[in-house]
């Protein structure tokens, strides 16, 4: 079964992260939800505590099909103060593999050289952090193996677009048909 690690700090934003997990885990997909902070109870922008499956300390991310960091602050900033996760991020790019960041964590993506050359979007105002990037300010942009969303509006089209990248266009319909998005 294809693993998704989804990272989380204090500060993160609710819905980026919680509706990517819900939906690739309806599209079958393992998600194991990943705290950066000292503690397993992860508390989110809006006052939502979540408990996470793991702590980064703990984890060998070798397994990983994607990598997904939502936004809000300061949990995106705090995740790109995460040492564990920026050597995990670049390790997934530098095998080929899938990273998705969301609102304000495409910085983190944008700080560590990962946008280079690329097209990608994020909440208006943080494409000055996405450095060597072409910036598009689409609700979601996919190119290659990187995908970015905009913001909390586009969390539900951002993980659509990872569960057709993983699984498939068909899943994709199914879920949309289900989740009566279309």
């Amino acid at each position: 079964m294809k693993k998704v690690y989804v990272f989380f700090a204090d500060g993160f934003e609710e819905i980026e992260a919680m509706a990517p997990v819900d939906i690739l885990r309806r599209a079958g997909l393992q998600v194991v939800m990943v705290s950066v902070t000292d503690d397993e109870i992860v508390k989110g922008a809006h006052g939502v505590s979540m408990f996470c499956d793991k702590n980064i300390v703990n984890c060998d991310f070798s397994d990983a099909e994607l990598l997904l960091l939502p936004g809000g602050m300061p949990g995106a900033a705090s995740l790109g103060g995460s040492e564990a996760l920026c050597k995990a991020l670049l390790k997934q790019v530098e095998a080929g593999k899938p990273v998705a960041a969301i609102c304000a964590a495409p910085m983190v993506l944008g700080k560590l050289g990962i946008l280079q050359g690329k097209k990608a979007t994020c909440y208006p105002g943080f494409e000055t952090y996405l450095e060597g990037a072409e910036y598009t300010a689409q609700l979601v942009e996919q190119d290659g193996n990187i995908v970015t969303g905009k913001g909390p509006g586009a969390a539900i089209p951002f993980a659509m677009t990872l569960v057709e990248m993983l699984v498939s266009k068909e899943m994709r319909q199914e879920l949309e048909a289900g989740m009566m998005i279309s």
